[in-house]
């Protein structure tokens, strides 16, 4: 750790002050060791190995500082600005929903459906911070990824983190679902939309209160946006062409419904790594009669 004025606080007493301070449900000894070495420039590992290094000043203030707004509930990974998804770090900001872990079932399944060497077009629609679109982009180099948003302030933060992982087989396009699209087709379109009731009471729990409720919630059953990617999917996916979709807990069934009633076939529900229901997979109809083209 680099050599600097120090205050008279070790960093073994600095996180048994913090553990104290925060409630219990914030898991208090994880979370304070990551605001700590965020707070003085260091990872984790780094700062646990050296627990009687002494503080600045400066990096005492900001823990504290930082400190201070988990325990007003922001979230740490926007407090850090930072969260892994994928294995890849992903710059986040309160303009971009958190990746959560079990999205990474949605990419599982978008990859089992892009066979390595296969220059396909896909498009991930509201991309948030990228997280989606600079996963597959990552792991099929072969194709080219479309993340469209309708928040520019997240775009610019997809743009930042395709920086940073120099990727260039992806590119960024604003509008709202296909509106940045209009004259585009893929071979396959992946989503991760709002699917919460406008009224649940979850929106006011946990980090959700200071997300984006427009990547959230999506009217008063949730499925307002999903019901309008499926709309447009015909128009927009080449034939045959894919679409993923990730959902809520309870709504998969409504949802196979949808794609059904849609002309899909091959629909097929997925579970995520804790055996819940969060993704669904149909492709595209070869055999409709009818085409919205």
């Amino acid at each position: 750790m680099p050599e600097t004025d120090p205050v008279e606080i070790s960093v073994a007493a600095a996180l048994a002050a913090a553990r104290d301070d925060l409630p219990g449900h914030m898991q208090a000894g994880r979370e304070t060791e990551i605001l700590l070495g965020h707070a003085a420039g260091v990872s984790r590992s780094q700062l646990l190995a050296y627990p009687e290094h002494l503080l600045t000043i400066e990096q005492f203030d900001v823990f504290q500082n930082i400190l201070r707004r988990r325990r007003n509930g922001e979230p740490i990974a926007y407090l850090t600005g930072c969260r892994e998804f994928w294995s890849l770090p992903l710059k986040v900001s309160p303009a971009t929903l958190i990746p959560r872990p079990e999205t990474e079932s949605l990419v599982e399944q978008t990859l089992i459906r892009l066979p390595c060497g296969d220059p396909l077009e896909i498009l991930d629609l509201g991309t948030g911070c990228g997280a989606i679109a600079l996963a597959i982009a990552g792991e099929r180099d072969h194709c080219q990824v479309t993340g469209s948003d309708v928040s520019e302030d997240a775009l610019r933060v997809a743009r930042e983190n395709q920086d940073r992982l120099a990727l260039q087989n992806v590119g960024w396009v604003q509008g709202s679902w296909y509106e940045a699209v209009a004259d585009r087709k893929f071979d396959l379109i992946v989503s991760n939309p709002p699917y919460v009731a406008t009224g649940d009471p979850h929106l006011g729990q946990g980090d959700l209160p200071h997300e984006p409720v427009l990547a959230l919630a999506s009217g008063e059953d949730g499925l307002d946006a999903i019901r309008e990617i499926i709309e447009g999917a015909a128009s927009h996916l080449k034939r045959p062409g894919w679409l993923l979709l990730e959902h809520g807990f309870d709504q998969q069934k409504t949802v196979i419904e949808l794609l059904i009633a849609a002309s899909f076939d091959k629909v097929c529900g997925h579970q995520d790594l804790a055996g819940i229901p969060r993704v669904v997979s149909a492709r595209l109809s070869t055999n409709r009669d009818t085409d919205n083209d």
